[in-house]
């Protein structure tokens, strides 16, 4: 069992020294009842693989479904630095963990574990404008993304669901209507009229996407991450830090902040993934430049500095190139 989950499992679920030994199950004292009893489904999942049996009473879709939310749980609570421990931190993470899931079931997993509904649910519903950073345009939650699609170590393909207010609003009418003519040509199994239908959504921007037993209509968007910049492909490096940002992204629903667009049409956004904050990975590890020219984080500033001294990735080179002189020199 991974050790961030095992130290929240023993931070929340205590055995009491005063329980009834012949009580069904091990007594536990804690402070925040719902915390403890996710900590407890999570860890018997991971024995088990087995979900909470009267979960369904309080969701909308199938076992199997839940079986993939549990998992989902499993690996973000492993992977938040440091765990969540209080109601409000444990809410936070199924909703953001969940994101790209319907909502009756997210709110039923909530009601579940008596847990509160944390503000970023209502944002994800209704669109409100909410506290972002200052820059911070809009914010968006991806379907599970591919890791297989990433073109570079700062570059993303991500897809959000339709169904989310935000980008229900703003479909172009000959995308519903090319998303409906196509589920039409399926039930009459034309499925030549399907495919060719199906190439006009994805020349539009969005794309049908199979997601939990059904077919969801969802829009593209090409990120990039802001304020790195990562080794060109051909240059030391390249390799790495793509295939690095494919294993921390890779299946995960994500939370993005955009500030706007560049020059290509790319999102310029910073990457959150179950929490972890995608940038400060790839300076820490020594896969990315931090980009000065556009950005003037402190922090950023402070990782890079981290990885140069420790000569982490493409610091163990003595006189490293960095991309935007690289692109200037080999620009055709």
């Amino acid at each position: 069992m991974g050790n961030a989950f095992r130290l929240l499992y023993g931070i929340c679920c205590k055995p009491s020294t005063t329980g009834d030994s012949d009580s069904v199950g091990p007594p536990y004292t804690t402070t925040a009842p719902g915390v403890s009893a996710l900590a407890h489904d999570l860890f018997n999942f991971e024995i088990t693989s087995q979900v909470p049996e009267d979960l369904s009473q309080h969701v909308v879709s199938s076992r199997k479904a839940q079986v993939k939310w549990y998992g989902k749980l499993l690996q973000a609570w492993k992977e938040a630095k440091p765990p969540p421990k209080t109601p409000e931190e444990v809410a936070r993470l199924i909703v953001e963990t969940l994101s790209g899931h319907r909502r009756a079931d997210v709110e039923g997993l909530l009601e579940f574990y008596d847990l509160p509904r944390p503000s970023i649910l209502e944002e994800i519903s209704t669109g409100a404008p909410t506290r972002l950073p200052e820059g911070v345009k809009s914010e968006m939650h991806t379907l599970p993304v591919d890791g297989n699609t990433v073109p570079d170590g700062d570059g993303l393909n991500v897809y959000v669901n339709t169904d989310d207010p935000r980008e229900s609003s703003n479909i172009p009418r000959a995308v519903l209507m090319a998303a409906v003519q196509r589920s039409k040509a399926r039930a009459k199994k034309n499925y030549a009229r399907a495919d060719e239908l199906r190439e006009k959504i994805i020349e539009s921007g969005y794309q049908v996407i199979d997601f939990q037993n059904e077919e969801i209509l969802a829009r593209k968007y090409r990120i990039r991450l802001r304020g790195i910049d990562a080794p060109e492909m051909s240059m030391p490096f390249g390799k790495e830090a793509k295939e690095e940002l494919a294993k921390l992204v890779h299946g995960k629903c994500l939370r993005v902040l955009a500030y706007g667009e560049d020059q290509y049409g790319r999102c310029v956004a910073d990457i959150y993934c179950n929490g972890i904050f995608a940038q400060e990975v790839m300076l820490k590890k020594g896969l990315a430049w931090h980009y000065v020219a556009y950005d003037r984080r402190v922090e950023f500033a402070t990782w890079q500095k981290e990885a140069r001294a420790k000569r982490t990735g493409l610091w163990v080179q003595s006189n490293p190139e960095k991309p935007w002189e690289w692109r200037k020199k080999n620009k055709q």
